[in-house]
């Protein structure tokens, strides 16, 4: 199955839904009656956790994060800085949200739709100020002063309750200066590595899945890399410890048997992580090629092994990156949009994506800006999502090859087709004997023509000139119907022909199709 995910800024909507009733909690985050999240799998609910008032201090205070919340907000006040939601004073739902109860009700009408409810789980660190500092200092990398000397940026002193003073780290990746207002987490110690599944094992008692942050930086050989030569740390990290998402994730499925573990995974690692694992892992990689304009790229990443394909986690925005509306344009958007969402896995979508919205609102910030609405770019989102139906949710893929219109046509290679098939019942069984059904684009013999619902094509170009190229479409002795599912227009193509030379395609500029394809006497007229 592909499910699709609904990613909600939840500080920043209640605020919004606050202006009409004071008393709103997380469980009115829904009070159109869920037609905002119709249509989605998956809801997830960024920065519902107490987060630090340490770090919320240093939120109000940090010049640099000050400018960056001034371009989104120009009339910011102090109060609009709740604080990072990743900087987590303890994972108990903020009682300034509603608490646990608030939370448990939201969740209930989700289920009551069939929908999944997922949260954050921050594994690198905590909140700046975390109790754990006072109880347990052991469980976070601490230094001496010589590292606080060298690298002032990277840790900070702080005295213990004996009044012994001690040096600890920020939060931090191997590329970057450490986050001000978070704690580095001592992954090499067990016991650390224990209250961490505690607190996996109590929030799958709240909702039905995690987005791990930076999944990535607690593997050994990475957090090994950031912190082995540091401080009171260097003796600790010079052996190998032990991995901590493949025990951590086995002892919650042992318990929620259908629980669901989503990575923000860089580095070429998210490989790894799904054989840790995780069942979805961010595809930075698609994102990346997609900006960059590489379909050569973009399409070399899409022969990988479906198997891979299946548990990535795709996007065009989320609360990390800048809004694809400022990245992309609006046409060539929606040609990415086609490109990234019709491929299988986890479509995930961002809350003010449909509606165009230009300005990124950063973890801090718990009011976002005014934006108007781009009317096309939501219809066009609208188009979109009531495309991705079946044969797209459990059907099979198919990433079709392109041929030049004509010699030295070398714009055919723009142009991307995806193939999306219903399984047949005997397919899905595979018994020995069944014999399977031919492909539309299986060109070793004629295919039968496929029924209305059963088939769907998306081709894209992706550049920014006019293109031309050939797809493979396999039918012979019937004539083919291709309804185009974002702009409502049909077509009718003979098979015979197509059979012959492939689908003729002569595409504008970032132009896009989501095709229903069938055999035209399945049309209704």
């Amino acid at each position: 199955m592909n499910p699709s995910l609904y990613q909600i800024n939840t500080r920043v909507l209640l605020n919004r839904l606050r202006q009409s009733n004071a008393q709103a909690t997380l469980a009115d985050l829904d009070g159109d009656g869920g037609a905002k999240l119709a249509g989605f799998d998956w809801v997830w609910l960024l920065s519902v956790w107490q987060t630090s008032t340490a770090a919320r201090a240093i939120s109000r205070k940090r010049s640099g994060w000050l400018q960056e919340f001034r371009d989104t907000l120009p009339d910011l006040q102090e109060e609009d800085i709740g604080g990072s939601g990743f900087a987590i004073a303890d994972y108990k739902v903020s009682e300034e949200l509603g608490g646990a109860k608030a939370l448990a009700a939201f969740r209930q009408k989700l289920q009551q739709r069939g929908q999944k409810l997922m949260l954050d789980f921050v594994p690198n660190h905590m909140g700046l100020g975390h109790h754990w500092l006072q109880e347990h200092p052991d469980y976070f990398i601490l230094a001496d002063a010589r590292d606080a000397e060298r690298e002032p940026h990277n840790y900070f002193k702080t005295v213990l309750p004996d009044g012994k003073e001690i040096y600890a780290a920020h939060g931090r990746d191997p590329y970057f200066e450490g986050w001000p207002d978070t704690i580095q987490l001592d992954y090499s110690n067990p016991a650390l590595q224990e209250e961490m599944t505690k607190i996996l094992l109590e929030i799958a008692g709240q909702c039905d899945g995690v987005r791990c942050d930076m999944a990535m930086l607690v593997e050994p050989e990475i957090f090994e890399r950031t912190w082995k030569n540091r401080g009171d740390s260097r003796g600790k990290l010079k052996g190998v410890f032990k991995p901590f998402w493949s025990e951590a994730i086995k002892r919650v499925k042992a318990v929620y048997p259908d629980f669901c573990f989503m990575a923000e995974v860089y580095w070429d690692m998210e490989w790894q992580l799904q054989q840790a694992g995780f069942d979805y892992t961010y595809d930075k990689r698609l994102y990346d090629r997609l900006r960059n304009g590489d379909t050569a790229g973009v399409r070399a990443h899409l022969t990988a092994d479906l198997g891979y394909q299946s548990k990535m986690a795709r996007f065009l925005e989320n609360h990390d990156e800048p809004r694809a509306a400022a990245v992309f344009g609006e046409e060539m958007e929606k040609a990415a949009a086609v490109a990234t969402f019709l491929t299988p896995g986890l479509r995930f979508f961002h809350e003010g994506q449909f509606e165009g919205c230009c300005k990124r609102i950063s973890p801090h910030l718990v009011r976002g800006p005014q934006e108007s609405e781009n009317i096309n770019l939501k219809e066009f989102y609208n188009n979109l999502l009531a495309a991705l139906v079946e044969p797209t949710r459990t059907g099979t893929f198919t990433l079709l090859g392109t041929r030049p219109a004509w010699q030295d046509n070398w714009t055919y290679s723009s142009i991307l087709g995806y193939l999306w098939q219903k399984i047949a019942p005997d397919q899905a069984k595979e018994p020995e004997s069944a014999e399977k059904e031919t492909s539309i684009n299986d060109l070793s013999k004629p295919a039968k023509a496929p029924a209305r619902g059963d088939c769907l094509l998306a081709v894209v170009n992706l550049s920014d000139h006019q293109s031309q190229c050939y797809l493979p479409m396999n039918i012979a002795g019937c004539n083919l119907i291709l309804e185009d599912k974002l702009s409502n227009t049909v077509y009718e193509r003979k098979g015979d022909t197509m059979s012959q030379e492939g689908l003729y395609l002569d595409m504008s500029p970032f132009q896009c199709h989501i095709f229903a394809v069938y055999g035209a006497r399945s049309r209704v007229n």
